[in-house]
């Protein structure tokens, strides 16, 4: 355990920001889960809903640009089955 104050105040604000961050990653995960398991007819509605969700992610600094493009990607290919 740290013993000074500044110490203590930035393990907590890790811990916050772990927190935050964890709990974005998990939406987006959902959301892209969501949108590749969804029927033909339900498809649109939930990509529209998992690309929002990963733009906000990369905006506010939970993911990579880069990686919010290549999820996206991935999103829009057409699904084989």
């Amino acid at each position: 355990m740290p013993h000074k104050k500044s110490a203590k105040k930035r393990l907590r604000q890790r811990d916050k920001l772990t927190a935050h961050n964890r709990a974005w990653k998990s939406r987006v995960a959902t959301a892209f889960k969501a949108a590749r398991a969804a029927s033909p007819e339900e498809r649109e509605a939930a990509v529209r809903k998992a690309v929002s969700t990963i733009d906000r992610a990369a905006k506010v600094g939970v993911i990579k640009k880069e990686t919010a493009r290549r999820r996206k990607s991935r999103l829009m290919k057409p699904q084989a089955k």
